[in-house]
């Protein structure tokens, strides 16, 4: 999961995706991770913002610390999903063209119109957060559908 500074959106989705993985008991199969494009908060835990909004639906951030994306990701990782169009084109710019990662946006496997989770962080207020979760929530459900079947893994409820 990447957004620009790996404090607000990307680790929300990181810690929905874990949630979720968790809750089906599919930790030993599938990892999740997150980043940020930037050097602006290397080293920091999410924003206590997210975190909050995050606490009131049973998700857990405070342990994150803010990296940002390595060249190893392209490599380690499956799929590398940024939160906006921004973030998608300079993970394109930094993948090699022998990366075995796709590439594509968290809500490609959203049911809504939007293609960009909107970065909450400048005037975002408590809605802005709340709204990430939102189109989080979703687009997360569906993608570990979509990696159950990839991987063949037994399908659980939530």
């Amino acid at each position: 999961m990447v957004c620009l500074g790996n404090i607000c959106r990307s680790p929300t989705a990181h810690g929905v995706l874990e949630k979720l993985i968790q809750n089906k008991e599919l930790s030993e199969f599938i990892e999740v991770d997150s980043a940020g494009t930037s050097t602006y908060h290397l080293g920091d835990h999410p924003d206590p913002r997210s975190i909050a909004a995050a606490q009131r639906r049973g998700y857990k951030l405070e342990e994150q610390i803010a990296r940002q994306v390595s060249a190893n990701d392209f490599y380690e990782f499956d799929y590398v999903l940024a939160m906006d169009t921004d973030n998608l084109q300079h993970l394109e710019n930094a993948a090699s063209s022998a990366s075995k990662a796709k590439l594509q946006l968290l809500l490609d496997y959203s049911a809504g119109a939007s293609e960009s989770v909107p970065d909450p962080y400048f005037g975002g207020g408590g809605q802005g957060f709340e709204k990430v979760l939102d189109l989080v929530e979703g687009a997360c459900r569906r993608l570990l559908e979509q990696l159950e079947k990839e991987l063949s893994l037994p399908e659980k409820e939530y």
